[in-house]
């Protein structure tokens, strides 16, 4: 994916967050993944198949963040469901700290990127409290690489807290902390 040069000149108003259709665009998000994340290529191709067959549950969606009709941000979520693999994974360690009654009746942020061009602008903020404000859930989970980082720092400050940390995933070179807020997400 290329991005254009000049993206440190936008104004705020140039990029539009929208509803995304990611079945057919997921090959541009997961460029904007890539970039974000410091993905490979086997690691977008496994990914690939892991967000096609998410966005097929109900009740997942996915915003994007656009300029010029460019993707460069977006985020996805759904419904948790505690037969879902990462709900398995996550339980025992949610367990361990009395917190695994957060899987259920939650909105899973499953995925929220924003290219590095284009970060530190609101667009990770806007992309999440908007997709959580339609959610139907009272509360919100999601994972990230447990470290202090400007993403928990994001997540922070909209309400979410640590339910687990030094969670460990199959494959995941990293340990993740799981996080939750109620909804809707602190605005600020």
């Amino acid at each position: 994916m290329r991005l254009p040069g000049h993206a440190h000149r936008l104004r705020p108003d140039d990029i539009v967050i929208g509803r995304l259709d990611l079945s057919a665009r997921v090959d541009e998000a997961l460029a904007v993944q890539a970039v974000a994340f410091g993905l490979g290529p086997d690691e977008v191709a496994v990914r690939r198949q892991i967000v096609l067959r998410h966005m097929t549950y109900p009740g997942a969606r996915a915003l994007g963040a656009t300029t010029g009709g460019m993707l460069v941000g977006f985020v996805y979520g759904m419904p948790n469901d505690r037969a879902h693999w990462w709900s398995t994974v996550v339980e025992p360690y949610l367990r361990a700290q009395g917190h695994d009654a957060w899987l259920d009746d939650s909105f899973v942020i499953t995925e929220l990127h924003v290219h590095p061009g284009y970060q530190n602008r609101g667009l990770g903020r806007s992309l999440i409290t908007t997709i959580t404000d339609s959610a139907a859930q009272p509360r919100s989970i999601l994972s990230a690489i447990d470290v202090d980082s400007p993403a928990r720092g994001l997540y922070r400050s909209l309400g979410y807290q640590d339910l687990a940390r030094q969670v460990l995933f199959p494959s995941a070179p990293k340990p993740y902390a799981v996080m939750g807020a109620p909804l809707p997400l602190r605005r600020g």
